[in-house]
């Protein structure tokens, strides 16, 4: 009987949800390859020929293998309702106590809105990089070819208002598969421009301990801040969940979402390799900041504008996978505060060609609420110009509790491990290890930001 309940739950509860291993993927890499894909070539300077791959494929390791215990984690542990856990919280809330849900609650949302602020500034970046590369075309490469950010920055903004009001991720599946596809041209694009630039000087630069010239402080806080870059450009724990949710009940969420986690991580880890090592190899100590906006790369400008624009297309997407997730939680609480309110209940539907059903249903507190998320978003992007600094105290804040923490206490508690077993033993000492890891790459980041507010001018995109 039990078991026929369990079928009957899973058969019966898509509601809708058509997701499957391939539109996940898409999510997946959508999420992960962000901002911080630009900053792989400068991280692996900093680490060297060594210690650059290692932390590439290490991040990558422990972040799958802690993916495919938060995917199981999306069930709860009734046996007989099997019911879905839609948020990270949920899980948190199924397998934990109420304080480890208000830790989570605090990690998850400051990292999503932390990373909406980063692509905001990201894409901005790429735009000032399409007007500076064609000035340069133009007047040559010493000319002075400045170029304010600020009115593209509201464009971005009023942008993603619009996009905002598509109710959830299973509504704009179009918009991840094309951001994937724009993150996979412009890695291309980066991957082919340093090649070339490695093959036209005809030698392997850099050294096995990383950058030189440095003073023994200014090369550990750098170093510091590189695993930061790379912890933030392999973060997407925060929405895996909420990814998950779109997958179809059969076969199994967990099944698929595992596969989805080895296709769309090995994919970006072949990536950031491929990029990290490449990058460092045609510049050495000089690699850029942002592989594709540091003008590492003057010509063709054609190339390195259908880079940017690529950066710009996929920002817009992958913005909305990180931001869907905090206007959802937002409006369930609000809807239960105020049951009877028309302004927060009442439905109104307009005909979009983009939308499947080819009606886009909304409420007016949707429209208030997501755009004054945005609105805020946008102005912080403003006058927080160092926010690169910031990417990597991110990655840092949010890699152990999101990616290790929470996974691995939620799999001791599914399977009932106890203390001291020698599974519990293993699991804590990586949770233990990451930690460490959190801790003095956060130091190192915000040496990094103090530095950086010494010399920043608000409302002034600093690349």
């Amino acid at each position: 009987m039990e078991k026929m309940i369990i079928e009957d739950i899973e058969v019966g509860d898509d509601h809708g949800r058509k997701g499957t291993v391939w539109t996940a993927t898409a999510h997946i890499v959508t999420a992960v390859i962000g901002s911080g894909v630009l900053a792989l070539a400068w991280s692996v300077a900093q680490l060297g020929w060594v210690a650059g791959p290692l932390a590439l494929a290490g991040f990558a390791c422990v972040t799958y293998y802690t993916s495919t215990l938060l995917a199981n984690s999306y069930r709860s542990p009734d046996p007989v309702t099997g019911a879905r856990n839609r948020t990270y919280m949920d899980a948190v809330r199924s397998y934990l106590g109420r304080r480890e849900v208000f830790m989570c609650g605090v990690a998850q949302y400051v990292n999503l809105w932390g990373t909406m602020v980063g692509y905001t500034i990201t894409a901005t970046t790429s735009m000032i990089a399409i007007r500076r590369s064609d000035c340069f075309h133009i007047n040559g490469h010493n000319a002075k070819c400045d170029a304010s950010g600020t009115m593209l920055m509201v464009v971005f903004g009023v942008v993603q208002v619009i996009l905002s009001q598509f109710p959830s991720l299973e509504n704009i599946t179009w918009l991840s598969v094309v951001a994937a596809i724009m993150s996979f041209a412009y890695s291309f694009i980066g991957l082919g421009l340093s090649l070339a630039k490695w093959v036209s000087h005809g030698n392997t630069r850099g050294r096995l301990t990383g950058s030189t010239g440095l003073s023994s402080t200014k090369k550990t806080w750098n170093s510091l801040l590189a695993l930061g870059n790379i912890a933030f450009a392999y973060t997407f724990a925060e929405v895996l969940i909420e990814i998950q949710d779109t997958l179809k009940s059969s076969p199994p969420e967990n099944k698929t979402m595992k596969k989805a986690a080895m296709y769309g991580i090995g994919a970006t880890t072949i990536f950031y390799l491929s990029l990290g090592c490449t990058g460092y190899a045609a510049f050495g100590n000089y690699a850029p900041g942002n592989i594709l906006t540091g003008f590492g790369f003057y010509e063709p400008f054609w190339l390195v504008d259908v880079a940017n624009i690529c950066i710009i297309l996929h920002l817009v997407g992958a913005y909305q996978v990180y931001a869907q997730p905090i206007f959802a939680t937002i409006e369930r609480r609000i809807a239960s505060r105020w049951p009877e309110a028309k302004f927060i209940h009442r439905v109104y539907t307009v005909r979009l060609p983009l939308v499947e059903s080819g009606l886009l249903s909304f409420t007016l507190s949707k429209l208030v609420l997501r755009s004054v998320i945005i609105v805020i978003t946008t102005f912080v992007a403003m006058v927080v110009p160092f926010f690169n600094a910031v990417l990597g105290l991110l990655g840092a804040l949010s890699f152990w509790p999101l990616t290790v923490y929470f996974p691995i206490s939620m799999h001791l508690a599914q399977e009932k491990i106890s203390k001291g077993m020698q599974k519990w033993v293993l699991l804590q000492s990586l949770s233990m290890f990451c930690l460490l890891i959190s801790v003095v790459v956060s130091i190192g980041s915000v040496a990094d930001i103090v530095d950086s507010l010494k010399t920043a001018t608000p409302f002034k995109i600093v690349s």
